[in-house]
């Protein structure tokens, strides 16, 4: 019976060197592709929440600062009628567009309703959880969008 040859741990049969390891142009331009459709939804969902008349909207830019997403929206609504109706609006909109919802948290009570779109992440908070919070102040480095980007 023959001897198998041993390779390295690292070897990948058959696999193309430059995919491993090594992204592509094109890996990159689907990479930018992706966080401009990030940053968009970010956008429609914090327009959304101010057109429903919640206070204090900022989207945080946290590519680079958090390994878990890209973007914060961060709301306070005034009522927790009108805080699920923004989460309902913002869920439609994100269905309209093809995005998945990988989890929703705190929609019965209404203090803080988070919207986990994986790389964007929304946060609907009533005035007092808000500031017990303070995401603003714990994401202090992050960078800001600007609702009409």
């Amino acid at each position: 019976m023959a001897k198998k040859k041993k390779t390295g741990s690292n070897h990948v049969p058959n696999a193309d060197k430059e995919s491993v390891g090594n992204p592509t142009g094109t890996d990159r331009r689907r990479k930018k592709k992706i966080s401009a459709d990030a940053s968009s939804f970010a956008v429609a969902a914090a327009k959304i929440a101010d057109e429903r008349h919640c206070n204090d909207i900022v989207i945080l830019d946290l590519r680079g600062l958090s390994p878990a997403t890209d973007y914060f929206v961060i709301a306070t609504g005034t009522s927790n009628r009108q805080m699920r109706s923004v989460a309902d609006e913002i869920s439609a909109a994100a269905r309209e567009q093809g995005r998945q919802r990988f989890g929703r948290a705190g929609y019965e009570q209404a203090r803080w309703i988070l919207l986990d779109y994986v790389d964007v992440v929304i946060h609907i908070f009533d005035a007092e959880y808000r500031d017990y919070y303070d995401l603003d102040l714990l994401w202090g480095d992050a960078k800001r969008l600007k609702i009409d980007d």
